[in-house]
């Protein structure tokens, strides 16, 4: 049987780098002639471990492949990989240019439809078409299949056993109930208001319950410090892992709590459910974390949303921003929901 060498190409962001690898891994999984080269930035490296037949290859793009000399030098980087079929997954002008090159020299290549127009619709204020666009990871999948790969997405999490990191293995292996909590992101407008978290922390009792707070940098890492000295129950994890240990950690976790951001998509990753809260954003736009439900999507319809796909514009909503229309109440009632019946489990384990 014939190897097929493809290239693939998603230089950012972290979670829609995180979708692709959910979806390298079924290709790879149904296509057992297939080998892969990812071309994404290295600190995401980690997403694509244990996939079969793949090479990740870093790119650079402020240092030696920055503007277009420096994809000249990556495409002649790439070259050696002797690729037959070059993906792009994330059309934007520099993935544009890397495969211009490509085209010129006779590869054959297929390229992401991101279906702007009808994302436009989605988001405009005037005459929405509120629908459900195709989800991202189908529109990565029909990439392949323009390329003559066979590939039918499962949509279902997948559990993965990985290892418990050292730091927090006696907390891991106690009978409390384990929950994750992603609450920062990129864009302001898809952040739920911080001081929620303080009526979060304080519903569950330390006695039952762990927190552990993902995802930030310095000024989340001191959000994050904050709330671990007031609530001896919540772990900051921030500034303490790679990617690789994060997502060891969020594997063994019973439930991860996220904004529509990556958080939600290293679980889905490693198969931890996850309860997602929608502000500016919506999940018709096709962004929900792989294998993750809608039912366990946290928002409150508004005909002002969506206003934006990607958060960075804000949504007005009976005069709050849409994300603060999810009241801690509402959160609080998910939580108890989902973690019902894994507490009975535990009482009835005797822990």
């Amino acid at each position: 049987m014939e190897t097929v060498r493809v290239l693939v190409i998603r230089f950012s962001a972290m979670g829609d780098v995180a979708m692709v690898a959910s979806v390298l891994r079924e290709l790879s999984a149904q296509n057992k002639r297939i080998q892969l080269v990812m071309v994404s930035r290295p600190q995401f490296a980690a997403f694509f471990d244990g996939i079969p037949n793949l090479t990740f290859h870093p790119i650079f793009p402020d240092e030696q492949h920055k503007g277009a000399k420096g994809l000249w030098r990556l495409f002649n980087e790439l070259k050696k990989y002797d690729i037959d079929y070059v993906a792009d997954l994330h059309n934007n002008i520099r993935s544009r240019i890397l495969t211009l090159f490509f085209k010129t020299a006779g590869y054959r290549l297929a390229i992401l439809d991101k279906a702007r127009h009808r994302k436009k619709e989605l988001i405009r204020k005037r005459h929405k078409v509120f629908k459900p666009l195709r989800r991202t990871v189908e529109r990565y999948a029909d990439v392949f299949r323009m390329l003559g790969f066979s590939l039918k997405l499962s949509h279902q999490l997948q559990r993965e056993v990985r290892p418990v990191p050292d730091t927090y293995s006696s907390l891991l292996t106690s009978k409390a109930i384990k929950i994750g909590i992603a609450p920062f992101a990129q864009h302001p407008y898809k952040v739920w208001n911080l001081n929620h978290w303080d009526i979060i922390f304080s519903t569950f009792p330390a006695s039952t319950y762990k927190f552990f707070i993902f995802g930030g940098g310095k000024q989340e890492l001191e959000q994050a410090t904050t709330w671990s000295k007031q609530h001896p129950h919540v772990h900051n994890t921030i500034g303490q892992f790679g990617v690789k240990a994060e997502l060891d950690l969020i594997s063994h976790l019973d439930l991860m709590i996220s904004m529509d951001s990556s958080g939600m998509h290293m679980a889905s990753l490693v198969g931890t459910r996850c309860l997602s809260i929608w502000g500016a954003t919506h999940p018709y736009a096709g962004f929900l974390g792989y294998g993750q439900s809608k039912d366990d999507c946290i928002q409150v319809e508004h005909p002002n949303r969506p206003s934006s796909i990607y958060g960075n514009k804000s949504c007005i909503c009976n005069g709050v921003e849409a994300i603060n229309l999810v009241t801690p109440k509402m959160v609080v009632e998910r939580i108890q929901k989902e973690i019902l019946p894994i507490s009975k489990g535990i009482s009835q384990s005797g822990g």
